[in-house]
């Protein structure tokens, strides 16, 4: 048999909760003249029967027929007053939930017209805060009818609610703003998503009440992690893989075989870059790699070489190349994942 609560309470402070319901398992049964008491960070939705009847701020409430007039005519007079009636009762939590994280998992590709690939890719985290606006909308349409229903429950769909219209917006400002523009406008972007979540939360009975930038800066993303990601050719992924290799040089403090492999790898480097600027204004490397090749010119291959630049002075493709460095009769030095072959590689292999 159910018991009759002459007096509902939580007195909890609801530091992580926002729902709770009263009690946990089962119904209350209730009557006239029971108390409820709620605190001033709370309030109460009362429900029968899978439908909201009221809600009582902060206070202590006598249930009688003027105040509770839905749950009276609900259950009608037929016992004059004095039948215990059943209702569930949602105990909300209307304080603010502050000081939430959040962070993007994967970095936000933006525009970046006029400089390097055109596009860069940005990483941020910071903070928000939000609180029940609509008791009873957040009860319906959230919580249902779990005994308990924390802020953990709903983090994720919130932080993934506010980073779809932080990319939103992202994409919108840097069509107007380079990306060094755009990490200085924080504020602005921060009243911006605040702007564009709040009918998103409306819908489920919360407001956003604050949402900070904490930082927002172009990713560390290595160049094997942008291929993968298939923002770069075959060109660019070569020049930024020799990059990473010189900056994992310029890092390393034992000095040893690492500092003398990143030093070869930064002479390749050079090559690489200078021939790619070439390339940019109309005499590539391996255009005029193949001229030379054509005419007989052995002094004008490279000193480094790419694949693809070795398969164009050797009349093969790229493949052949490679395959003949697997098998060890094209010698050529491994750099990350990417070969580097020189031109006294390519003269011996070609002697035989």
């Amino acid at each position: 048999m159910a018991r009759i609560f002459d007096v509902v309470e939580y007195p909890s402070e609801m530091t992580d909760e926002i729902v709770h319901r009263f009690p946990e398992v089962g119904v209350a049964d209730l009557r006239i003249g029971s108390q409820v008491i709620v605190r001033e960070s709370q309030n109460v939705v009362f429900f029968r029967d899978g439908k909201a009847l009221d809600t009582f701020g902060p206070g202590r409430h006598t249930i009688i027929t003027a105040n509770i007039p839905k749950v009276i005519d609900f259950i009608g007079k037929a016992f004059n007053d004095r039948t215990p009636f059943t209702a569930e009762v949602y105990y909300v939590s209307m304080r603010e939930f502050a000081d939430r994280k959040w962070g993007t998992p994967q970095p936000i590709i933006v525009r970046n017209p006029g400089m390097g690939l055109g596009v860069a890719l940005l990483q941020g985290f910071g903070t928000y805060s939000v609180q029940i606006s609509d008791p009873q909308q957040f009860v319906v349409q959230i919580c249902g009818a779990q005994g308990i229903y924390r802020m953990s429950d709903i983090e994720n769909r919130l932080r993934t609610m506010l980073l779809s219209k932080l990319q939103d917006l992202l994409g919108e400002t840097a069509g107007k703003n380079s990306v060094v523009e755009l990490i200085a406008l924080t504020d602005e972007i921060g009243a911006g998503v605040r702007a564009k979540t709040q009918d998103d939360f409306k819908a489920i009975g919360m407001t956003l009440k604050s949402f900070y930038i904490g930082n927002l800066k172009p990713s560390d993303k290595s160049a094997e992690e942008l291929r993968a990601m298939g923002m770069l050719d075959m060109q660019t992924y070569t020049q930024l893989q020799a990059a990473d290799a010189m900056r994992d040089a310029a890092q390393n403090p034992s000095g040893g075989a690492g500092l003398t492999a990143g030093i070869g790898a930064g002479m390749g480097i050079g090559n690489v870059l200078s021939q790619s600027l070439q390339g940019m204004t109309g005499a590539g490397a391996s255009g005029a790699a193949q001229r030379n090749a054509a005419n007989g010119n052995a002094a004008g291959i490279p000193d480094v070489m790419t694949p693809a630049e070795a398969a164009a002075i050797l009349k093969v493709s790229e493949e052949d190349v490679l395959a003949a460095i697997t098998a060890g009769d094209l010698k050529a030095r491994k750099i990350g994942s990417a070969f580097r072959i020189s031109k006294e590689a390519v003269e011996s292999f070609l002697k035989g």
